[in-house]
């Protein structure tokens, strides 16, 4: 049975939260308080203005209610009762349903306004300081290493050139993982310096030029690991992806997502379509990113969290590059 999406067109974002236990947004915007001391630092001459974090508040309440994607209501023909495709995928193993057999609409379904963020100031200067942390738990970590062992070309084969997209101090792949070239691109030389698996490196912005320095079909794998929530051109850089990836190339997605405990990614620097809504919303997001770049095979999901409720979930969306590309 298809996934029909974008079946009902909606005026306002559906409420997912309630329909969906673990698709709930991201709460931290309507939670910064615009406080006395916040608009006293906000004084020119006598004149008091209202504080530029509070408009942003508002701003981005409204970014998160009027978000395009989701004004297009997801369903699934055949759904039992009055439960919603999305309040199905509840356990672990249903979430890889999310993709299966998507009717996607002509057009791509965003607006410009669905990649707006909070934080639009220049992410050159916000990734300006190293971090050296990691943005997942150990669990997650091992979940996501063992993947890769099971999915990346053998280590040292022969001409295997791999592309860590959105890099930084660690790549999470196997230890000893090696091949002949390993690329990462990052936001902070510091950071890419300190990662032992790169060959190479560049400081790139992909906000700002999402244009990739490599020629056509130079890649066998691509990754990124949480941070496809902080494109804001994300189908020229997936349509980039396509152009140096070879023929039959994989690319791996590995999903930024919120939870009751955990909060890892940078809240103020991610994407209102991503902060409105919640972690299953996501796969599909990113879903669709893979269908409209073009070049791609249907995209697929797969459920890798490793302790489910107990430690950081652990999404993969992933396509190949078509072979007669």
């Amino acid at each position: 049975m298809a996934n029909r999406f974008g079946v009902k067109l909606q005026s306002r974002l559906p409420n997912l939260a309630g329909i969906y236990p673990f698709s709930v947004p991201i709460k931290t915007p309507t939670s910064v308080p615009c406080s006395a001391e916040t608009q006293k630092s906000r004084v020119v001459g006598k004149k008091k203005r209202r504080a530029f974090g509070c408009r942003n508040i508002h701003r981005r309440v409204l970014l998160g209610i009027g978000v395009s994607l989701w004004s297009q209501f997801l369903s699934m023909a055949g759904n039992v009762g009055s439960k919603s495709f999305m309040a199905s995928a509840r356990q672990k193993g249903e979430i890889e349903q999310v993709l299966k057999n998507v009717e996607w609409p002509k057009q791509f379904p965003f607006k410009d306004e669905d990649f707006q963020r909070f934080d639009e100031s220049s992410d050159t200067l916000f990734y300006e300081m190293p971090r050296f942390v990691t943005h997942i738990d150990d669990q997650a970590i091992s979940a996501l290493t063992k993947y890769y062992s099971e999915v990346l070309p053998s280590r040292n084969t022969p001409g295997v050139a791999v592309l860590d997209m959105c890099s930084s101090w660690v790549s999470h792949y196997p230890s000893g993982y090696k091949q002949e070239r390993m690329v990462g691109m990052g936001m902070n030389e510091e950071e890419l310096k300190r990662n032992p698996v790169l060959t190479e490196y560049v400081v790139q912005d992909l906000n700002n030029n999402p244009k990739l320095p490599y020629e056509d079909n130079t890649f066998d794998v691509i990754t990124n690991v949480v941070s496809v929530d902080y494109l804001t051109k994300p189908l020229d850089v997936f349509k980039e992806m396509s152009r140096v990836l070879k023929p039959g190339g994989l690319a791996i997605m590995r999903l930024c997502l919120y939870t009751s405990f955990s909060n890892r990614c940078f809240w103020t620097k991610a994407i209102s379509i991503w902060t409105s809504t919640g972690n299953a919303d996501h796969v599909m997001i990113v879903g669709s990113y893979f269908h409209y770049a073009g070049g791609f095979e249907p995209p697929q999901a797969v459920d890798i969290s490793p302790n489910p409720g107990r430690s950081d979930p652990m999404y993969i969306v992933y396509s190949r590059k078509v072979a007669t590309a």
